[in-house]
């Protein structure tokens, strides 16, 4: 924590978008549907397999896109991406059976391009000294802040003051990505060789 509580802290951060993203697609709307729609949970976790299908595509679709234009930049477009989905997520799980799958397919994509390249963020950015350590503490906040009460808050919200609400709850998980995105102590693409 003396040599990298900074980054560990910054580095929560980063990963946010995705991790929220995650309980998001998954968790959270199951329990919508089982809670508050009178359609099949059954139905949806099809639905929901698929899209986890579609994810993996997405998650080495990002290895190749991150070689190609650069973590950094992967994670900036996807939490933007991510901010913008926040806005039109509610509509889309509350719009049937079509909109629910566009959700699912949609959502699972983001979190494919994004997730694929969280960990590596994180890691990269400790020296060799501290990396294995420093990013087990970072990618356990980052699951505490970013996704431990992402369904808990989405559901409350969303029962209190309607479906819209719980995309606000992903918009800050983005928003809290681009932010550390911007402040991080070192470039994750510019390393020294040796602390690559």
């Amino acid at each position: 924590m003396k040599a990298e509580g900074r980054n560990i802290v910054i580095g929560a951060f980063t990963p946010l978008a995705s991790f929220a993203l995650f309980h998001m697609v998954t968790v959270f709307p199951l329990s919508w549907v089982f809670l508050f729609t009178p359609q099949s949970p059954a139905r949806f976790l099809i639905i929901q397999s698929v899209g986890a299908a579609v994810g993996v595509v997405a998650i080495i679709a990002s290895g190749l896109l991150a070689d190609r234009y650069g973590r950094r930049m992967l994670l900036s477009v996807t939490a933007g991406a991510i901010a913008a989905f926040s806005g039109f997520a509610p509509q889309l799980l509350d719009g049937g059976d079509v909109g629910e799958s566009i959700f699912v397919v949609l959502g699972f994509i983001l979190l494919g391009l994004s997730f694929g390249q969280a960990s590596g963020a994180v890691a990269s950015s400790f020296s060799k000294g501290y990396r294995y350590t420093a990013s087990a503490m970072t990618s356990d906040l980052a699951w505490l802040v970013g996704a431990a009460f992402a369904p808990f808050l989405a559901l409350y919200m969303s029962s209190r003051f309607g479906l819209m609400s719980s995309g606000g709850y992903l918009l800050s998980g983005a928003v809290g990505t681009l932010v550390a995105l911007a402040v991080f102590a070192r470039p994750i693409e510019s390393r020294a060789p040796d602390q690559a």
